[in-house]
């Protein structure tokens, strides 16, 4: 009876959503879930994609475990986007350990307040995290999960302790994956590798939707009007993430050094090209602060330290 009494209010929540709500026409009310709005490709996506559901007329609201005004897209902190924020308290990791324990332990946390707080919506649209789909499922939602890429395919094994520590997290990662209404990827590439890790997926087919990019912002020249400074310049926008592997750039860029005799005879300065490096920087995340440093060395080893920017964001 104790145990009854303690789920009575979920039970009740649970009957009470599965009532359908009216909509007016085609307006639906759709909810992002996302672990962490803050800089980087995965957050552009489901930014631009929350922005132009709601140019076209829908109710969107954006939840997350952690959104800092003074890092984020701007979208996220002007008032064009609502953002609720819960579960923020809870660490991020355990002596800089366990941070996949951490961040499902945050996704089930918010998953349980917008399924007992919040309103009901027509869509919730999940994406990096999916171990928060068994509880959504209970909103009576439709669940579309957004697939940027396979943890399970990213994640290194490199130790029997790794492994064994995975071993867990890769088959709820699976389990709950393919649980979702609806299965999206950024790729077909992506859709491959899908395929190929999730074994279970079966004849589950991922529909592939590439990131929406918001043309207006390029509307501009490639050059400003008067540069004639001819500098050529490459441009890296990643996370500083050692699996992105941006070290490579770097060291092309210091081969250009020992081929500058055959270049300059075909009318390339190599002095003339440089190379920007930018992209999502968390001062929170140990990767990202001990990368950029480790790219820096690379870029002094290779002697184009003066040629190499980096830009974090």
């Amino acid at each position: 009876w104790i145990v009854l009494i303690a789920l009575a209010p979920i039970i009740f929540v649970i009957l009470f959503r599965k009532q359908k709500v009216q909509q007016q026409g085609n307006v639906k009310k759709v909810a992002f879930v996302h672990p962490d709005l803050g800089i980087g490709g995965a957050e552009r996506l489901v930014v631009d994609a929350a922005v132009g559901l709601q140019s076209l007329g829908h109710s969107v609201t954006m939840y997350t475990s952690h959104h800092d005004p003074q890092h984020c897209f701007e979208e996220t902190r002007d008032g064009r986007l609502i953002v609720k924020v819960f579960g923020d308290f809870l660490p991020r990791s355990f002596l800089r350990k366990m941070h996949i324990l951490f961040a499902t332990l945050r996704s089930l946390y918010l998953a349980l307040v917008i399924l007992l707080t919040q309103p009901q919506y027509d869509v919730l649209i999940v994406d990096q995290i999916s171990s928060s789909i068994p509880i959504l499922r209970l909103t009576g939602s439709r669940i579309v999960f957004y697939c940027h890429f396979p943890d399970l395919a990213l994640s290194d094994r490199k130790h029997l302790m790794k492994r064994l520590y995975r071993v867990v997290f890769d088959a709820v990662e699976e389990w709950t994956t393919l649980m979702a209404d609806d299965i999206l990827v950024n790729s077909k590439f992506t859709a491959d590798t899908f395929k190929a890790t999730f074994r279970s997926a079966g004849k589950i087919d991922p529909q592939v939707l590439y990131p929406c990019i918001n043309l207006a912002a390029y509307d501009r020249p490639a050059v400003p009007p008067g540069d004639k400074s001819g500098t050529r310049t490459f441009l890296s926008i990643n996370r500083f993430e050692r699996k992105k592997n941006v070290g490579l750039a770097i060291q092309a860029l210091g081969l250009l050094g020992k081929q500058e005799a055959k270049l300059q005879a075909a009318g390339v300065e190599v002095k003339s090209v440089r190379l920007v490096v930018a992209g999502g920087y968390d001062g929170r995340v140990r990767e990202n602060v001990e990368h950029l440093e480790e790219l820096k060395a690379v870029a002094k080893a290779n002697g184009v330290e003066d040629q190499v920017s980096f830009m974090p964001n």
